[in-house]
């Protein structure tokens, strides 16, 4: 798999939205050989992959079976939050995050690669957002986050040997060295939180210990504070509306235009390009029986491309399939989004420069390798 990636990364594609072969070179493999839900061996770890609609919402749905598998031991120091719960603790941290995210908590809040300047907008309105005066500290956390990213993509892609973690590698070094500044300077910005981001976490918590008659255990500790605090969608709309110049033009003029397009984007580039899970008892899904230990993969890239459910267009970009219509920052992103790209379209058209390589890649989300000109 990994020779594979190394490979699919070593070079640019042509410039289309058929991207999946590039970012999961594996899965489009084995099911050119195998079909839709093929099984491999990873090691000596059994993997199905998933890809007809009704089996993947029973899988979803049986949340207490198929769970999110254990996260890499070095993983862990890279801030991750609700992506990696499940159960009660899922439930409760949901519960107290939810009221920082509704819609009325975030109201007032030349040739150029533009990728860098997206990346520093998103940390900057996170920043300011999040931790109000606190905003240099905001900033810092970002960067250290990205540092972090990397770090743990390398890591999580090697082969994993019990105890390396403890030993004092340059990479490990680092990656504990991280961890700790974010923490020191996310409780130092709890301290001083009040109408931002990071101060309604802090009240919606607060507010749940003591509607348990103050018992802690009910709230999150400000560790599970601080791990909530971990613009691809920007970059790939600018890609797309570069090469659908009508399609710019229709979006300067009509904001609901704007939705049905980051909803496309969505599709032809999803942020996440597959969900794992494992399987902790057995069941069935459908006509498949699965033992526990299993793992189970939903290849969301694979199945947003498949012509079986959008039609003969489904690697084309047409917005038109999404009427002007959850996860839980949602909200949040897409406000980001669409104000960054307003602006962006009130200054400037945009066209691809011949030097852009064409190159979506996975590093937690999917983002362009070579950046964006």
């Amino acid at each position: 798999m990994s020779m594979m990636l190394k490979e699919a990364y070593s070079r640019p594609i042509s410039l289309s939205d058929d991207i999946a072969p590039r970012v999961l070179p594996f899965h489009c493999h084995f099911i050119k050989k195998y079909g839709k839900n093929f099984f491999a061996w990873f090691g000596p770890n059994p993997m199905v992959n998933i890809m007809e609609p009704e089996l993947i919402r029973d899988v979803l749905l049986k949340s207490n079976v198929f769970q999110k598998p254990p996260p890499h031991p070095l993983g862990k120091l890279l801030v991750s939050g609700l992506v990696t719960l499940e159960g009660e603790r899922w439930a409760k941290r949901r519960k107290i995050i939810n009221p920082a995210f509704h819609l009325e908590k975030l109201k007032g809040l030349c040739e150029l690669d533009v990728w860098p300047y997206l990346e520093n907008l998103t940390g900057m309105v996170i920043s300011r957002t999040a931790f109000g005066s606190s905003y240099e500290e905001g900033r810092r956390i970002f960067q250290l986050q990205k540092e972090q990213t990397h770090l743990a993509i390398q890591v999580t892609m090697s082969v994993y040997i019990p105890g390396w973690r403890f030993l004092p590698t340059k990479t490990n070094r680092r990656m504990k060295q991280i961890s700790k500044e974010v923490y020191a300077l996310l409780r130092g910005a709890g301290e001083t939180a009040n109408s931002d981001l990071l101060g309604i976490l802090m009240e919606s918590n607060f507010r749940e210990i003591q509607e348990h008659q103050n018992n802690k255990k009910i709230g999150m500790s400000v560790k599970d504070v601080i791990e909530e605090y971990n613009l691809v969608l920007v970059v790939w709309t600018m890609v797309l509306l570069s090469k659908h110049p009508n399609r710019q033009a229709r979006a300067r003029e009509e904001v609901l235009e704007i939705t049905m397009i980051f909803h496309e984007v969505l599709r032809l580039y999803p942020l996440v390009a597959m969900l794992p899970r494992v399987v902790y008892k057995d069941t069935q899904v459908g006509d498949m029986c699965f033992p526990a230990g299993v793992q189970v993969v939903l290849p969301t890239i694979l199945v947003h491309h498949d012509h079986e459910i959008w039609g003969d267009d489904a690697k084309e970009f047409n917005p038109e399939r999404f009427g002007p219509r959850v996860c839980i920052g949602q909200n949040f992103a897409m406000m980001e989004a669409k104000i960054a790209l307003a602006m962006i379209l009130q200054h400037f058209s945009f066209e691809l420069s011949p030097s852009y390589a064409h190159a979506p890649f996975n590093i937690l989300t999917m983002q362009p390798q070579y950046g964006h000109t």
